[in-house]
């Protein structure tokens, strides 16, 4: 064979044909990777194929993780368990409400109690009831009668007018950490309830986030399983640190949906297609009216919370060289279909069942799609050594959930190397800082992580790594193992609290630059603010070099004893 004046080998022959057969298709065809102008794939049989791959490549993941039925029925009391600790107790929810009804008294003052008065609403996790003791509180103020395009400098200003009067009750003790955020897409007012220690964002005319929510909760009722595997799979990336969109990660709507489309892709199907429940309306009213013809629908079936934690898992595991073609998970469809967004392909796409030309994953970064990856192996992994008994429980309960308030030095070390390794793979000029995976690193064009009283990042645990992950080190040599309480060494009057004689702590769970919309809800690089005035707070460390964890919301109890992290 001669190409281009050059004589090949006949031993190279028939692979390099296959190779020209191979460039001519993919110039002759190049929807299969680049859709066209109007986002469809101009051959049916291209996309028919990757949404075949995505199905055989589900199966063949599956096929690599052999299950131990006994070792199973513990993974389902764990499973139940963790959700059980999570789901909040009366109280929480009374205290959220109780927050509802105060704002919407401070609207009543600043508007006067007339028909034009704004109401302030729920919506996100609370109003779906998929939201844990920890979470935050999403609201919208909504105006009567309000235009279809409410326009953006209006709800800066409700904002600023809402700001002033949550300033005064600032002054007065009663909220904290008050921080307009007007530069972001989205305007909110960010500030956290005294009393309650509930953390609240505020938006204005939200009606969307309203209904979506109220139609997620109403979808749930089908069955109990929706809601039991989102709560734990947020759980679980909340854990891996993967749960944050300003940090380029998962939303928690898109972890939701994610499971809903796994349910609805289980045979048989959990739970049916959105567009079915949709039909007749996606009013609130009209879907509330429509799940009622659905329920039950899955009874046929019986797969367990545990199995579908695991093949949940897999499905995601199974389709990460997928994205890149254009795969899209589509709950209104109930299956995978390909889509792009403004003619491009999206680094992870999660389609918005109200809204079809939104995807709720959009925030996902190159680098952090890997790392996200990454940790779904490695979970996978630490299952299948459960499964044969070479992990127990508690560490496998650790490595899925995390230690609250502990963090893994050599896990964070691991993670660290691991991320400047992948940043030198993907980009030499793309440097990202904040995140966990490089406490300590900063880019010339950032700032530095945010630290505070804990001297790491204000971030939650981090329970896996490269080779050692979280679960497979002995209980006891974790780096913040030891022990608690007031026996451990420091006095009890170190909590920094009027109480005790010190300044209220007020700092919040994280720090960043004034009026940053990434920052935490503290004060720069985890400054705290007592009595108007900015201080850098230094807690005592216990003998063992631990140190003290402080009570983020001027909790003055004491009674069982010291927390470290």
């Amino acid at each position: 064979m001669n190409l281009h004046g050059k004589d090949i080998p006949s031993d190279r022959e028939s692979k390099l044909v296959r190779l020209l057969a191979r460039q001519q298709r993919f110039t002759e065809n190049k929807t299969y990777y680049e859709p066209n102008q109007t986002g469809l794939y101009d051959r049916e049989d291209d996309w028919n194929v990757l949404i075949k791959k995505a199905e055989t490549f589900e199966l063949t993941e599956s096929q690599k993780l052999l299950v131990n039925r006994e070792q199973l029925r513990i993974l389902e009391k764990l499973l139940n368990d963790a959700y059980v600790i999570r789901r909040p107790k009366p109280s929480e929810y009374e205290n959220r409400k109780q927050v509802i009804r105060v704002l919407n008294d401070i609207a009543k003052d600043l508007y006067g109690n007339s028909a034009s008065c704004p109401v302030v609403e729920e919506f996100g996790s609370f109003s779906m009831d998929f939201f844990t003791p920890e979470s935050d509180l999403d609201l919208s103020i909504n105006f009567p009668n309000s235009p279809l395009v409410f326009p953006r400098e209006q709800k800066i200003k409700t904002l600023r007018k809402f700001s002033k009067k949550l300033y005064s009750l600032q002054s007065a003790g009663r909220v904290q950490n008050v921080q307009p955020v007007m530069r972001a897409k989205v305007p909110i007012l960010k500030f956290v309830d005294t009393a309650t220690g509930v953390e609240c964002d505020i938006s204005v005319e939200n009606t969307d986030g309203i209904s979506k929510s109220l139609i997620i909760r109403y979808i749930s009722s089908i069955d109990e399983r929706f809601r039991k595997l989102s709560l734990l799979m947020k759980a679980w990336a909340k854990a891996q640190d993967i749960n944050s969109p300003k940090d380029q990660t998962l939303s928690s709507l898109s972890i939701i949906l994610l499971v809903a489309f796994h349910l609805q892709t289980r045979d048989p199907p959990i739970l049916p297609p959105f567009s079915a429940i949709l039909k007749d309306g996606d009013d609130p009213a009209s879907v509330k009216n429509s799940v009622r013809g659905f329920q039950n629908y899955g009874r046929r079936n019986t797969e367990t919370l545990g199995e579908l934690f695991v093949t949940f898992l897999i499905k995601l595991a199974s389709v990460e060289k997928l994205w890149p073609k254009g795969l899209c998970a589509s709950p209104y469809l109930g299956h995978w279909s390909p889509k792009t967004w403004d003619n491009k392909i999206a680094i992870m796409s999660v389609e918005d069942f109200f809204d079809r030309a939104q995807n709720v994953a959009r925030a996902v970064g190159k680098l952090e799609v890997k790392i996200i990856h990454e940790l779904v192996h490695l979970t996978i992994q630490n299952l299948g050594r459960f499964m044969n008994v070479n992990l127990d429980e508690l560490k496998l309960k650790e490595s899925l959930f995390g230690i609250d308030g502990m963090h893994s030095i050599v896990v964070e070390q691991k993670l660290n190397a691991w991320k400047q390794s992948l940043e030198k793979k993907t980009t030499k000029t793309k440097l990202i800082t904040n995140n966990v995976y490089n406490p300590n690193g900063a880019s010339p064009s950032t700032r530095p992580l945010p630290t505070g009283h804990l001297g790491v990042p204000q971030r939650q645990a981090v329970t896996a790594g490269l080779e050692t992950p979280w679960a497979h080190q002995s209980f006891y040599q974790q780096p913040m193992m030891g022990t608690t309480g007031v026996a451990g060494g420091v006095p009890a009057n170190q909590w920094w609290e009027t109480a005790w004689g010190g300044p209220v702590w007020t700092q919040g769970w994280g720090g960043g630059p004034g009026g940053s919309s990434t920052g935490g809800w503290g004060a720069a690089n985890g400054a705290a603010f007592t009595n108007g005035r900015s201080q850098e707070t230094q807690p005592a460390t216990d003998p063992w070099g631990r140190r003290q964890q402080q009570p983020p919301y001027g909790n003055s109890s004491n009674a069982h004893g010291t927390t470290y992290r």
